[in-house]
């Protein structure tokens, strides 16, 4: 009879100390699979358009956030080319070229590690042909930062949802404007 509850007892104490690493789940939940796709519609040819957004090594060339890039490891534009991207407020994101595909006007990368509230996140662009103009297409797959049953305040699914849709439409928004500017001049 000691035995058992000893053993009782033991079980008991495993359950609670589980519950309380886990927020009082017996076991953690994963984080969801979230996607995010922004579009803009450029009144100018793809290939134009393709040549602004082709250089990986360049995103600062139409994206307001960022204000460096360099290539620290690979070759530009040729998958494995990993990039450093210098925020303006000072963040960092390292990326890496997973796939890059001229004929088609498209790209794909993943981050490896930076400021953003994502885990896991891989992305494409691509532009395409759309009459006389063209459609930018950001689309990315990608889960919270904090995976846990219980996100933390800014890292939950919608703190990541919602930066990602941000950074893709600031820069698709910058660079219809910076696409314009170079038709007009």
């Amino acid at each position: 009879m000691k035995k058992l509850i000893s053993l009782l007892l033991s079980i008991g104490v495993v359950t609670l100390t589980a519950c309380a690493t886990t927020g009082g789940d017996a076991a953690p939940s994963s984080a969801s699979e979230l996607h995010v796709i922004e579009k803009v519609t450029i009144n100018a040819p793809a290939e134009l358009v393709w040549t602004k957004v082709s250089n990986f090594g360049d995103l600062g060339a139409w994206h307001p956030a960022v204000a460096k890039t360099e290539i620290s490891a690979g070759s530009n534009n040729e998958a494995g080319a990993v990039r450093l991207l210098t925020l303006q407020d000072g963040g960092k994101i390292t990326e890496k070229l997973t796939a890059y595909d001229p004929a088609n006007n498209t790209y794909s990368y993943e981050i490896i590690e930076g400021v953003l509230p994502v885990s896991g996140y891989a992305s494409t662009i691509q532009v395409l042909p759309v009459g006389s103009g063209s459609e930018v297409i950001w689309a990315g797959n990608f889960k919270r930062k904090d995976t846990s049953a219980r996100p933390s305040k800014g890292q939950d699914d919608d703190a990541a949802t919602t930066t990602i849709s941000a950074v893709y439409r600031g820069g698709l928004d910058n660079l219809k404007k910076n696409i314009r500017i170079m038709i007009f001049v």
